[in-house]
Parts: C-alpha cells; structure tokens; sequence
C-alpha cells in the first residue's frame, strides 16, 4: 500500500463484518455490526512529546488489533477500504 500515515496514526484493513449470527441467522447489510478488529497496514513514525523524544507507535505491520468501533476515518484507496485510526484508538493486540 502506497499509504504513508503520520504522526501517532495507524492504517488498518478492518475485518469483513459477520454476516450470520451465532444461531445460523442471516443479517441484512444494514443489520451489520460495524468491525472492531482488523490488520495493521501501516504505520506512522509516533509522535513527539513535550521534550521533543520521539513516542513510538505501539503496533507493527501485520499486527492483529481491536480498536473503537467509531473510532478513525474510513478511506477508500486505491479500491481498498482502510481505517486511518490514531494509536490511542488501538485497545488491544490479538496474540
């Protein structure tokens, strides 16, 4: 991807959202839940604090996130849909 967030941001490729519920039910487009996991893309250099050090983001390339489900901006690039979301917006890494 030929993305290159700055700053603290991170660009994630957020998982498709479930189309069945757990009891085999099929839910429309708009009944969706919106995804709150996906796949770090790319990542930004971090920010500097108040010193000037440079605070490195917290995630890599490849690293499997949860973040805010309103969380980020949703872009489309190059026909791929993406999230750029800020560091503070990740919760969690899936190990």
């Amino acid at each position: 991807m030929a993305l290159k967030p700055l700053g603290d941001r991170v660009i994630v490729k957020a998982d498709e959202a479930e189309a069945q519920t757990a009891s085999g039910l099929y839910l429309a487009s708009e009944a969706k839940e919106k995804p709150t996991t996906g796949v770090v893309v790319a990542v930004g250099e971090g920010k500097l604090d108040k010193d000037g050090n440079k605070i490195p983001v917290p995630v890599k390339k490849g690293d499997k996130v949860i973040f805010g489900k309103y969380g980020g901006t949703e872009v489309t690039y190059d026909g791929e849909d993406v999230l750029i979301l800020r560091a503070d917006d990740i919760y969690a890494i899936c190990e």
